[in-house]
């Protein structure tokens, strides 16, 4: 969402792409002793010295990923960061530098595009990222944002989705089902304004949901504090697609199984009163809601009493052998088998409106 109706708007084909590149990443500059060489060379120079280099990459499409009828360019910029850190942090690594590449049309003003990295560069500054290079080019389908993520962690301190064992506790942080159930607000509200450009929504019991979708914070808290507490996880995703999709993925890259007990999901009562109000189950939403970007990660029983007390960590099941199969336990102490029904982005729209 950018208005500026009131402002001068600046044709992309005045700058040019590399004056473009030039005028959007002036106010960038390298912060970190691990940035050698930033923007402005064929590419970016990074000195690690001994530690293991992590690398990920997301891409986020218009129409697919974010809607501009509600979401601001510069929370898009801020949240395409969040989106990329957070698989760093679900290595337990420490993200450094990112690149940043966007594909344009030309009904986005040079304006606009200074909302955009407005965002990134507010994200980079808050979670000590650099920028250090990137790519611009022309779209004929709308904005197209694509971010490369670098970090950084010690070889011993690296964890895969692939360490977790039977008797493991399963742990998540924060809450779940936020973003989603912001997005369905905001959703409703855009058909409000379809029908009646004059409506004024009220969002104001909404502003917890609302931030988790348009703003969500990456968990760079977990890694120096499971260290603090004297725990490495075992295995280890960020929450993404919705919490039963990365148990699954845990659950397939360790050849084990899992229960995981409906009462211990961590909900904010502003889903729990939001999801009676569109009358939808917040179980389902917690599970199959996604874009929350928590960490669900395993440890040793070993470990439950330096967790236990924790605020951040709520432990919400356990690890089985692999037979035993992934399993939702009821509160009524049903076991029904756990479906990965997340957000696909290769979905057939109109099939999911059938469904």
């Amino acid at each position: 969402m950018f208005d500026d109706s009131q402002g001068m708007k600046t044709n992309l084909s005045e700058l040019g792409e590399f004056g473009l590149i030039e005028h959007l990443t002036r106010s960038f500059s390298p912060k970190l002793t691990s940035t050698i060489k930033a923007i402005g060379d064929d590419a970016a120079v990074l000195n690690f010295e001994n530690k293991y280099t992590i690398v990920t990459t997301d891409l986020l499409v218009e129409g697919v990923h974010f809607d501009l009828a509600y979401m601001p360019l510069k929370h898009l910029g801020y949240k395409a960061v969040m989106v990329n850190a957070s698989d760093v942090y679900a290595m337990n690594a420490k993200a450094t530098q990112i690149t940043v590449s966007i594909a344009v049309s030309n009904r986005f003003p040079v304006e606009a595009l200074e909302e955009l990295y407005a965002g990134i560069q507010l994200a980079a500054k808050l979670y000590n990222i650099d920028v250090v290079g990137g790519d611009t080019t022309s779209s004929t389908s709308g904005l197209l944002i694509s971010i490369t993520a670098l970090g950084v962690a010690d070889k011993d301190d690296v964890v895969l989705r692939s360490g977790a064992k039977p008797n493991d506790l399963l742990v998540v942080t924060g809450d779940l089902g936020a973003a989603y159930m912001g997005l369905q607000v905001l959703e409703r509200e855009k058909q409000v304004f379809k029908a009646n450009p004059n409506a004024q929504p009220d969002l104001d019991q909404y502003t917890y949901l609302i931030e988790r979708q348009l703003k969500p914070e990456a968990r760079k808290d977990i890694p120096p504090l499971l260290k603090e507490l004297g725990v490495k996880p075992t295995s280890m995703i960020d929450i993404s697609d919705g919490l039963s999709s990365e148990v699954i993925h845990i659950c397939k890259n360790s050849q084990v199984g899992a229960n995981l007990y409906e009462d211990k999901i961590p909900l904010d009562p502003a889903v729990i009163s939001v999801c009676e109000e569109f009358d939808i189950n917040s179980t389902t939403i917690a599970l199959s809601g996604g874009e929350d970007y928590e960490l669900l990660f395993t440890v040793s029983q070993e470990d439950y009493d330096k967790i236990k007390a924790n605020p951040n960590l709520t432990v919400i099941g356990h690890m089985t052998e692999e037979e035993e199969g992934m399993h939702l336990i009821t509160r009524a102490n049903t076991k029904i088998p756990l479906i990965a029904r997340g957000w696909n982005s290769m979905e057939d729209k109109n099939k999911k409106n059938e469904d």
